[in-house]
């Protein structure tokens, strides 16, 4: 069976993509039920870390903060996007090998790996101190 690979990206090179990797599952909230494009699940930052030369990354999610890193993968992967070719039989719910065409939109070279445990953001409010009273100059 043959399947056409085309590069939708021309002469320049195609956009870099990462994968984010957790220990774990996300779970949505009981009260959601909608599709899962365009859910925004959670705030990803680069910060770079002062004990290492790579750079390190945060995920914050809900109360939870996370910290990973940049992993290179041993074999890039590619992001494809199935496209049906025209002059097939329109009546066809399967299309076949022939009239398929994989295009490339991506590649991944790299993952962002959180490996450890969450970091909880609740933290007991500040106490007040009382001012030490300082005795009148006369």
């Amino acid at each position: 069976m043959e399947i056409r690979v085309r590069c939708g990206c021309g002469d320049s090179s195609c956009p870099e993509w990462a994968v984010v990797e957790l220990q774990g599952a996300v779970q949505p909230q009981a009260s959601f039920s909608g599709d899962i494009r365009g859910l925004h699940i959670g705030r990803l930052c680069s910060a770079p870390s002062p004990s290492s030369s790579k750079g390190g990354y945060t995920f914050t999610v809900g109360y939870h903060e996370l910290a990973g890193t940049k992993v290179t993968l041993k074999k890039p992967l590619l992001v494809l996007r199935k496209k049906k070719l025209t002059g097939g039989a329109a009546d066809q719910e399967t299309p076949t090998a022939a009239e398929v065409e994989l295009e490339v939109i991506g590649v991944i070279r790299h993952k962002i790996l959180f490996k450890d445990r969450p970091k909880a953001l609740i933290s007991k409010p500040p106490t007040k101190e009382k001012a030490a009273v300082q005795p009148a100059a006369n």
